[in-house]
């Protein structure tokens, strides 16, 4: 009995231990039930990510960028004045017919689409593109009636002026940098030679292309082989280049096969070189020449009624348009710099020259900054005329954004290659006058911003941003001394107000 009692106890004794047994057994087994989930999640989140590395590598070779703006202008012309074509006509005081008048455009709609494109396609190369759309509300022509230079569409101006709803290439080039590991670089195609230095400060964004935006904002064609001095000399950012592009095909898509095609292709060469390049000052050289400009490049217009190209109200001829002759060569050279405070303000300067050199022909517009001698049909003057421009700003940190002011002054025979500059009224940086600007940028998250601005537009010639024809005093068209073939305007106000978002 006494030994039955003993077996009891040590059953009852060594039943607590084989249940606490039991249950650190599925204690632990659910601790690793626990574990395998938590390590299948975390194989299964593994294997997403890699398969949408997998996928980047294989379809998204291309990253896209952009940004899309909508602005309202509200123009106000003041002293345009038309001249009756000479043909049809005279004052009895020997003066050309004409008539002066005010214009008021009071609200113009535009939206601006930029896609940016680039791809790594090696370790020292890769590829950068931008499509743009530009277009003014309710307008997909494509053209526009000839009223002004700037109304004239052509390959060079497409990204800053309003063709539509369609995509133009605006840049797409490849840059091989670093080649046999040196500091040369190479770079090919559709150029990044607009919104260059200084005028991004007015877009609110960084250094938008390589030359000069005083003296270059065109789109072309080229080649550009530079050379990173900086690594040799210690000036942080400096940088030369050789720049080669053709502005104008004078044979292909002209009906050569015709045999009657007589002018030489335009050719555009020159240096583009960065002083200096640091976090606070940019100094820049420019000089370049372009060689056998045509009385016209290729493009698309629309016949106004003056020029009998409107058979009823309404209808106007389209009519593609190229250069009839070669009238001479252009020399463009330029110095600017910029400074960068600590603070965020900025402030700048920037000198340009143009420079003629004729060849005595002329086509119907005229020759290179002359007019037809009816007579002769050539140029009534061949003699080499020089221009100058200065251009300045300044912009500084203001409540929720910056606030900028700038000036233009263009003399006479000033002739840059900044039609492609997007100002409705026309590029003011190729303006033979005054112009003023004034605008307060809004920061509403670092992805969006406001702006309202204001130009004001002295002309003191005619013909602004075009190499034929000659300038024209503006006041002496208004008195009927001088012929203008276009419409010469005397003071434009632009007030106008954009939201730009980038993504």
């Amino acid at each position: 009995m006494q030994k039955f009692l003993y077996l009891v106890m040590a059953a009852l004794l060594a039943l607590p231990s084989t249940a606490f047994a039991a249950s650190q057994e599925d204690a632990m087994i659910s601790e690793l039930q626990k574990q395998i989930q938590e390590l299948s999640e975390e194989l299964e989140d593994l294997n997403d990510r890699v398969d949408g590395a997998e996928r980047h590598a294989a379809l998204d070779r291309i990253e896209f960028s952009g940004d899309l703006r909508t602005k309202a202008d509200s123009l106000h012309y003041k002293n345009v004045t038309v001249v009756q074509n000479p043909m049809m006509g005279m004052n009895p005081d020997g003066t050309f017919v004409r008539k002066k008048f005010d214009l008021n455009n009071d609200i113009l709609y535009t939206t601006r689409l930029r896609l940016n494109m680039k791809a790594k396609v090696w370790d020292n190369v890769k590829f950068s593109g931008r499509l743009l759309m530009y277009k003014n509300w309710g307008d997909s022509s494509g053209s526009k009636v000839f009223d002004s230079w700037n109304s004239f569409t052509m390959d060079g101006t497409n990204s800053g002026n309003t063709t539509g709803d369609t995509l133009h290439v605006e840049r797409a080039y490849f840059d091989w940098s670093n080649i046999n590991d040196s500091n040369f670089y190479l770079s090919i195609g559709r150029r990044p030679s607009t919104y260059g230095p200084p005028t991004n400060f007015r877009e609110n964004e960084l250094r938008g292309g390589t030359p000069s935006g005083h003296l270059v904002n065109f789109n072309f064609d080229g080649v550009t082989a530079g050379y990173h001095l900086g690594e040799v000399t210690g000036w942080e950012g400096q940088t030369i280049r050789f720049c080669y592009g053709q502005g104008f095909e004078s044979e292909y898509g002209n009906g050569e096969l015709w045999g009657s095609v007589a002018v030489d292709d335009t050719h555009l060469g020159g240096f583009n070189i960065d002083v200096l390049n640091d976090d606070n000052n940019f100094i820049q050289l420019t000089a370049f020449h372009a060689k056998d400009i045509s009385d016209g490049f290729k493009g698309v217009l629309a016949v106004p009624e003056g020029f009998g190209g409107s058979p009823m109200p309404g209808f106007n001829l389209e009519s593609r348009y190229f250069g009839t002759t070669n009238i001479g060569h252009l020399n463009l050279a330029g110095i600017g710099y910029t400074r960068t405070e600590d603070s965020g303000l900025v402030w700048f300067g920037s000198l340009g020259w143009t420079q003629s050199d004729p060849n005595g022909e002329a086509g119907m517009f005229g020759g290179l900054l002359s007019d037809m001698d009816p007579n002769t049909g050539m140029a009534a003057e061949n003699e080499t005329r020089e221009g100058h421009s200065i251009y300045v700003g300044l912009q500084t940190p203001a409540p929720h954004g910056k606030f900028g002011i700038e000036y233009n002054y263009g003399s006479r025979y000033w002739t840059p290659f900044t039609q492609a500059q997007d100002d409705v009224t026309g590029s003011k940086l190729a303006t033979r006058g005054h112009v003023g600007e004034v605008y307060y940028i809004v920061d509403i998250n670092p992805r969006m911003f406001l702006k309202f601005g204001a130009l004001y537009y002295d002309y003191e010639y005619t013909g602004s941003g075009s190499p034929v024809g000659k300038p024209q005093k503006v006041e002496d068209v208004q008195a009927g001394k001088a012929f203008s073939i276009l419409p010469a305007i005397d003071k434009v106000i632009d007030y106008n107000a954009s939201l730009t978002m980038t993504f």
